[in-house]
């Protein structure tokens, strides 16, 4: 239990220091595109090695299809409602929704995972992806909205508690979920992890940093591709 709260937090304080960095300081625009796309490629690398690629092998094709879409489908849905809602303000609240609708089930993933090896890979990727996700959010939320620090500090906090409430309640009830279940919270997370990198994540970076921000892209899948191996 102890090593689970562990892992929690070790994914969890990213999102809040990665929030109170983007609330803090105005990071030039530049600099803000490189981490949000150093970020999607980390989330890349998780995506596809750590999260779909395990659930595909470990149940049907069709089973980790099904699932794949669900997760991205449902990100898309709920990303749309709140676009027609906030407009312009809406980026860093997707981003937000896309670290909890892919975080729970990745924090589920690593609980049940973590007296395996593959579960530090996963920590790694996770927490690595956070941080640049969390401060790119919050430096939106900030820009669109002008909005209290004191509030979007706490809902990112909020989310953080969460994150390690799922990771230790999975890690307690690891011996109770089957495989097959795993590969499916594997494989929504995957498809929702790839909806706020397409919706989002990429696209934002883009439209900040440029031509050059694939490179920092590259750079993220790098990283977390060598931590994997």
């Amino acid at each position: 239990m102890t090593k689970a709260l562990l892992y929690g937090l070790a994914t969890a304080l990213p999102l809040v220091i990665g929030a109170a960095i983007g609330l803090r300081w105005r990071i030039p625009r530049p600099a803000l595109a490189a981490l949000m796309a150093f970020g999607a490629g980390t989330m890349i690398a998780a995506a596809s090695a750590e999260l779909f690629e395990p659930a595909f092998h470990a149940v049907a094709a069709w089973h980790a299809g099904l699932a794949l879409l669900a997760g991205a489908g449902t990100y898309v849905v709920a990303d749309h409602l709140i676009d027609k809602k906030l407009g312009t303000a809406a980026v860093g609240w997707g981003l937000m929704l896309g670290t909890l609708l892919d975080g729970i089930p990745e924090n589920t993933a690593l609980g049940v995972s973590i007296s395996e090896a593959g579960g530090v890979v996963l920590l790694v990727a996770i927490a690595v992806g956070n941080t640049p996700e969390a401060i790119g959010s919050a430096a939106k939320m900030r820009e669109a909205s002008g909005g209290s620090w004191q509030r979007v500090m706490t809902l990112w906090a909020a989310t953080a508690v969460i994150l390690v409430i799922v990771t230790v309640a999975a890690n307690g009830a690891g011996d109770s979920i089957g495989p097959g279940h795993i590969a499916t919270v594997q494989a929504f997370a995957g498809g929702a992890t790839i909806a706020v990198l397409a919706d989002t994540l990429m696209p934002e970076a883009y439209k900040d940093g440029g031509w050059w921000v694939g490179l920092a892209t590259a750079l993220g899948f790098f990283v977390a591709f060598v931590l994997g191996g």
